[in-house]
C-alpha cells in the first residue's frame, strides 16, 4: 500500500485546487520511471482518470492512480512533503530502496 502524510495530502489538495480546471482532475498519478544515475526515479502528475490495470487509492478528497509495475516498487512507501531552506518537495520514504544516488533524486532496489 501507498500512504501520504498530512502535509503531503494538504499539498496535493492545494495543487489540484490551484489548477484553472481543478474539477477536471480527479487526483494524481504516482509512478516509478527509468532514469537517473541509480536507475529509477519517482514521478507525480495530475490525473483526470484511471487507466487499465491501475490501482486506485482514495486519499482525503482525491484519488491516487498507480500502475501495476510501479506498485511493485512503491509498496509500503510513505509520501511526505517537506520544506527546507534548500527547497521544498515531495519525499518518498520507500522501504524497498537499497540505495540512492548522491543527490537523492534516483534510487535502485
Amino acid at each position: 500500500m501507498l500512504s501520504f502524510t498530512e502535509k503531503a495530502v494538504q499539498k496535493v489538495q492545494e495543487v489540484i485546487g490551484s489548477q484553472p480546471d481543478a474539477e477536471g482532475f480527479r487526483g494524481i498519478r504516482v509512478s516509478v520511471v527509468g532514469g537517473g544515475c541509480s536507475g529509477f526515479q519517482y514521478a507525480m502528475n495530475l490525473e483526470r482518470e484511471s487507466r487499465e490495470n491501475d490501482q486506485v487509492i482514495q486519499v482525503d478528497g482525491f484519488q491516487v492512480f498507480v500502475d501495476e509495475q510501479s506498485m511493485i516498487y512503491l509498496d509500503g512507501t510513505e509520501i511526505d512533503y517537506i520544506e527546507t531552506v534548500q527547497g521544498a518537495g515531495f519525499k518518498f520514504n520507500n522501504p524497498n530502496v537499497s540505495g540512492t544516488c548522491g543527490c537523492g533524486e534516483s534510487f535502485h532496489v
